[in-house]
């Protein structure tokens, strides 16, 4: 079997939502007057929105296709990504997201520059930009996986069509766009979700069927949270879950993480915003595991059938075919297009910041150029972010002809191979303030010895080949944790070695230092430091699309469908639209008069 069948009526679905979230870039286009708010929404988002946003922006269509691939074959292991997604979250509502906020910056190498200086901040800035174009060319390209295999398109128009309708809203209404389109995914993609899960069980006839059904087909071993065969070594053991639960904590407890929360409006407002991404990543944790588990159980054949590299990556598709009422088939498949979206629209965003703040500004400065207006850096922000698109489709491209790995094992090692080096001494530095301006180069220098190797290793020595490097003859195959342990011990122990080299205390860098952190703890006041929010402006902007999505939603109870099917139907329509009103309403009250 190469491809499923879809009704027309999925097709609509598609792209009415399409046309809707290309409105949305028009109507918030209104929002952005300068860089600013172009960049970071004027510091003026709430809490809801911001939080919806890094939620949406922290996983992608991979969530459904590599992670349901984990799912398809090794059962509640996934679990454990996205609960140690929740806890990094969760570390950011106790303390970390405000630090963020009161570094009071556009973009984090702004932010590195007063804590370790300029040199490192450069550094930071030109290697950002290719590996985020790297990271969200991979998100393009599992969002290609999935609709292939749902409808039979050539992934390489999956890619691009998709790709242009992201830089369309994106370059369009800059960062106001990209977290309210998150904010309409997140409203459409929780619900749906839980109602598939809720089938899911429905079919299996409950909880205490569903394992029994495992243990009939002697799934019970393979399907264990922890696999206990052994303790460090292969997927999904101890080892591998602690590597997950750290990587979760380093990716969102450092500096890099800041953009996530230069939006929001003050400290208390990212505290909020952490808390709310914490709850949805731990509810969506608990549900993403059970579609590809029942596809498992009642659907395999199906699934191994698709004529595709890795077909348990098509295991959500395939149970939401074969239990959605028709219309919804198209919304999930919508679901899983703004998924990958959300990664996309904020890499993009974040990438042309740095462009405009790091990177623009060192050139001019170089080759005296004419200092630009507001005007012209807001319309070359734009042009970037149709540029940077660009690059990502074409790479997105590039991938898609590949063999070998599937996307789940790829986005694994570009995280622990090529992120988390340059993420170490960003979470060090939070903490140890008593460290020369190099600490945070000499441990990205001792982190990517271990990577490089890592990298030679996997992917450039074939397994029958020993290789030798300083007497040391390393396995041909090098797990996840080993990769992502190794790259933290040894950019852990540059940093923290740095510190003997540390000046004196009243030297101007320890100087900048100490004001760094006393600036990163000090808490905003948003009246004075950014002036009049715009939270009712906010709140009934989004409630009306949101309105409309619900009212789409509910003209699908006109398709024929089982009674069922319906119910379902309308239960969707009515969570959105309820929500929607209350937002309506919310932003239509009147301000008070300030007295």
């Amino acid at each position: 079997m190469t491809q499923l069948d879809i009704s027309n009526i999925e097709y609509v679905v598609i792209i009415g939502y399409l046309v809707l979230i290309a409105c949305v870039g028009i109507v918030f286009k209104k929002f952005s007057t300068d860089t600013d708010d172009y960049f970071k929404s004027g510091t003026k988002g709430t809490w809801w929105l911001v939080g919806s946003s890094a939620f949406m922006s922290a996983f992608s269509a991979w969530t459904f296709t590599g992670a349901a691939g984990v799912a398809f074959e090794s059962g509640f292991s996934v679990m454990i990504i996205f609960l140690g997604n929740a806890f990094g979250f969760f570390l950011n509502f106790l303390f970390l997201g405000p630090w963020l906020r009161q570094m009071r910056v556009t973009t984090f190498p702004e932010a590195i520059s007063k804590r370790f200086g300029e040199p490192t901040r450069m550094f930071y800035a030109l290697y950002e930009v290719p590996v985020r174009i790297l990271y969200s060319a991979m998100a393009l390209y599992g969002l290609g996986i999935f609709c292939s295999a749902v409808f039979g398109f050539n992934i390489y128009q999956v890619v691009l069509g998709c790709g242009i309708i992201v830089l369309f809203y994106s370059a369009t209404g800059g960062r106001w766009a990209v977290m309210a389109t998150d904010f309409l995914q997140g409203l459409i993609l929780i619900p749906l979700t839980l109602l598939i899960a809720w089938l899911c069980l429905h079919e299996l006839g409950g909880i205490g069927s569903m394992f029994e059904q495992i243990e009939a087909k002697g799934l019970s071993e393979d399907f264990s949270l922890i696999n206990n065969s052994v303790l460090f070594g292969g997927a999904y053991t101890w080892g591998w879950a602690g590597a997950m639960v750290t990587k979760g904590f380093l990716v969102f407890n450092s500096m890099y993480a800041g953009p996530r929360y230069f939006s929001v409006k003050d400290g208390k407002e990212a505290r909020k915003a952490a808390l709310f991404a914490s709850f949805l990543f731990l509810v969506g944790g608990l549900v993403w595991f059970l579609p590809p588990i029942t596809a498992k159980l009642l659907f395999a054949e199906q699934v191994m059938a698709l004529d595709i590299r890795k077909p348990a990556e098509a295991a959500y598709a395939i149970v939401s075919i074969n239990l959605l009422p028709v219309g919804l088939i198209g919304l999930i498949v919508v679901a899983i297009l703004t998924a990958t979206m959300s990664t996309m629209d904020t890499g993009l965003n974040t990438n042309v910041a740095i462009l405009i703040k790091d990177i623009y500004p060192k050139l001019a400065s170089k080759f005296k150029w004419k200092p630009k207006k507001e005007s012209e850096l807001l319309r070359y922000g734009r042009a970037y972010t149709w540029l940077m698109g660009v690059f990502i489709i074409l790479l997105a491209l590039w991938l898609a002809k590949q063999e070998g790995k599937g996307i789940f094992e790829i986005m694994l090692d570009v995280g622990a191979l090529l992120m988390s080096p340059i993420q170490i001494p960003l979470m060090w530095g939070l903490f140890i303030k008593r460290t020369p301006p190099w600490a945070a180069l000499l441990s990205i220098g001792c982190a990517f010895t271990v990577s490089a190797m890592a990298f030679i290793v996997s992917y450039m020595v074939a397994p029958e080949v020993p290789l030798t490097f300083l007497g040391f003859a390393p396995k041909a195959e090098w797990t996840f944790q080993m990769k992502f342990f190794g790259v933290l011990a040894a950019g852990s122990f540059g940093f923290l070695i740095s510190t003997l080299f540390a000046p004196a205390k009243d030297s101007p860098h320890r100087t900048m230092v100490d004001a760094f952190i006393t600036n990163m703890k000090t808490p905003i006041d948003f009246e004075e430091e950014v002036g009049e929010g715009n939270d009712l402006a906010q709140l009934k902007t989004i409630g009306y699309f949101g309105a409309v999505v619900s009212v789409f939603i509910g003209l699908l109870l006109i398709i024929p469908n089982p009674p069922d099917g319906r119910l379902a139907i309308l239960a969707l329509a009515l969570i959105i639209g309820s929500v929607s009103v209350l937002m309506i309403r919310a932003g239509s009250k009147a301000v008070p008069p300030t007295p």
